[in-house]
């Protein structure tokens, strides 16, 4: 109890208050501007942080990162351009929410579900930190392979085109990821003699690309009558009933996303799509996902903020990120002199209670910040949508080119725009080539280190507990999904092509 109210004392006074607030204000901000991300939001605030004192410039972080995750959700559900891979899952249905008159129910689910969830993280995190880090430290590259590959799989069934035109999007995204330095051998793949591809491509300038500058393409090319509407008058009307309805999906979401945000390198993007793709495989109206139904939105939008929550717990208690995001906080951490690993939950209990308290306040200031930004979205559509569109273009291009200084994020980012034009033209999905670029790196490396750790055979993917049981899972449901396409192909072989289920 003394190191809690110790921390209270860190938390609770003016400069870290007034930093909170203002990071949240400063990431709900960038969180919702089409093409800029989260972890730019993140990265942006680490030179102020030098200025500020440990427990405020961690607070910075925090509530930073928080408040621009679930704003990424904005721009996807008015705008149809995801802010994070994660909300690149739900986008179809909160996009078509918006456009059935329902941007405020959409909203208010994302900006209610992220608390819940994110608060969920948040007592997650504080009672089993050291339990949930220890199990994290004990997968191997194979239990890694196997929740990968799980996470593509959900890519595939989820996609709105069908299966196998999911899974013709998955290994285009799988092949992109192959791009670069073999990370094996260390010699180059399909980089033509590019210096700028031996770096690999990047998943952010290809989603900027294939979400924002596509829909650009579409948008200049149609009359936008139907989001011309959008009058958010309460934005939260009806969500508390309808996460009442849904309050399965709610619990599900944030105890899928708590334990797999623990596992360092899978925080919440392959959470969400896991989520997501549970819901719609158990859901009764599995037919209405990806056309406006909010089922899948209130599963995968719990998940979002309750894996950022638990990514924490590889950072603070062992020093190991758990994404992107956490891979900055660890820095600031240890610049700051917190060392975060075992020492700080004996040595100095107080700042890791101090960071407990940060992520209480931060997300529960989603509420009325995000009450005021969803009252507020609806100004976008008073703006001409060609000026819209340019303004939008501008911060891809902004959000492209600071990826790496280069211009060659601009150029990746204009060429993903036009072929997902193209391909959406032909009915075929984007959000799993954004998946396999994510978790490409991640499939291969673990399958290269498990190969050589078993000698060549593949029943080394079997020869652990966990690895087996996430094993036959994945097989599992890859043999349920090839048996039901090919019975349905028999059933109607004159009417159905396997490229139309």
């Amino acid at each position: 109890m003394e190191a809690f109210a110790l921390a209270a004392s860190m938390v609770f006074n003016v400069e870290t208050l007034v930093t909170i607030f203002l990071a949240a204000v400063f990431g709900l901000f960038v969180g919702s501007i089409p093409g800029l991300t989260a972890t730019m939001a993140t990265a942006l605030l680490v030179p102020l942080t030098f200025y500020m004192a440990p427990i405020p410039a961690i607070a910075a972080i925090i509530s930073c990162t928080a408040m621009a995750i679930t704003a990424g959700d904005l721009p996807g559900t008015l705008l149809r351009i995801p802010g994070t891979p994660a909300s690149a899952a739900y986008v179809e249905d909160s996009y078509r929410m918006a456009q059935k008159g329902q941007a405020g129910l959409a909203i208010g689910i994302g900006v209610v579900g992220s608390v819940l969830g994110g608060l969920f993280g948040f007592l997650f995190l504080l009672f089993t930190a050291p339990m949930l880090a220890k199990a994290a430290l004990g997968f191997s590259s194979f239990e890694y392979f196997w929740l990968a590959a799980l996470g593509l799989s959900c890519a595939a069934l989820i996609s709105s085109g069908g299966m196998v035109k999911g899974a013709l999007a998955l290994l285009l995204g799988l092949f992109i990821a192959q791009v670069g330095m073999d990370p094996l051998t260390g010699t180059p793949r399909y980089t033509f003699g590019s210096i700028e591809l031996m770096g690999g491509i990047s998943f952010i300038p290809v989603m900027i690309g294939m979400f924002a500058v596509s829909e650009i393409m579409r948008s200049g090319r149609r009359v936008m009558t139907e989001v011309a509407q959008v009058n958010i008058k309460n934005p939260f009307a009806g969500t508390l009933a309808m996460l009442w309805k849904y309050r399965k999906n709610q619990v599900r979401g944030s105890v899928i996303g708590s334990l797999l945000g623990a596992l360092p390198g899978v925080g919440g993007d392959l959470a969400a799509w896991i989520t997501y793709a549970l819901a719609k495989r158990t859901s009764k109206e599995p037919e209405k996902f990806g056309t406006g139904h909010p089922e899948g939105l209130v599963e995968a939008g719990a998940t979002n903020n309750a894996a950022l929550s638990a990514s924490w717990i590889p950072a603070m208690v062992f020093g190991i990120p758990g994404d992107a995001v956490t891979a900055i906080a660890v820095g600031v951490l240890v610049m700051k002199g917190l060392d975060p690993g075992p020492t700080l939950m004996t040595l100095h209990p107080e700042n890791f209670y101090a960071v407990m308290i940060v992520f209480a306040i931060a997300n529960m200031l989603m509420l009325p910040l995000g009450w005021v930004a969803a009252k507020s979205a609806r100004w976008i559509f008073e703006v001409p949508r060609a000026l819209l569109n340019a303004a939008i273009l501008l911060f891809c291009i902004v959000g492209s080119y600071s990826m790496n200084n280069s211009m060659f994020g601009v150029v990746l980012m204009l060429g993903a725009g036009v072929i997902a034009y193209v391909l959406e033209a032909r009915m075929i999905a984007i959000a799993p080539i954004i998946l396999g670029i994510v978790l490409g790196p991640l499939v291969e490396s673990n399958f290269t280190t498990s190969m050589i750790i078993s000698d060549g055979s593949l029943l080394g993917f079997f020869s652990r507990p966990v690895a087996a049981g996430l094993g036959i899972v994945t097989v599992m449901i890859w043999s349920v999904a090839v048996f039901q396409t090919m019975r349905k192909f028999k059933r109607s072989p004159d009417t159905a092509s396997p490229l139309a289920q």
